[in-house]
């Protein structure tokens, strides 16, 4: 994560300026989320692509994903190519599977995502 490279200011203003929207159906794990069709779909592509050239290997459960950290917040696409995604999503931090992990607060009926 200390290789991080910030965020470009054109990316920065998209993702103060985007709605995002709150995952409903995944209470247990607090985020938002944009969709590719909603937003200028140059600079979602350029938010995918820093995602995943300047972000670290994280974990969810046994899974790994390329999230980015930046103002408190992680970022994360679920993998597909940059063509085909259509959704990045977004938690804070604290939120993180590792970090609830290593607090022990992780959800009790979800243990194997």
């Amino acid at each position: 994560m200390s290789d991080s490279i910030a965020l470009p200011d054109a990316l920065r203003k998209f993702i103060e300026s985007s709605q995002w929207t709150f995952a409903k159906t995944m209470q247990e794990w607090p985020h938002e989320y944009l969709v590719r069709d909603r937003v200028d779909r140059v600079l979602f592509d350029a938010l995918v692509r820093h995602i995943r050239q300047h972000g670290f290997e994280g974990r969810f459960y046994q899974r790994v994903r390329t999230y980015f950290a930046e103002d408190g917040f992680l970022y994360w696409t679920m993998g597909s190519p940059i063509e085909e995604t259509t959704i990045i999503n977004r938690c804070k931090e604290a939120g993180s599977y590792e970090n609830r992990l290593r607090n022990g607060t992780l959800p009790q009926d979800n243990q194997s995502e």
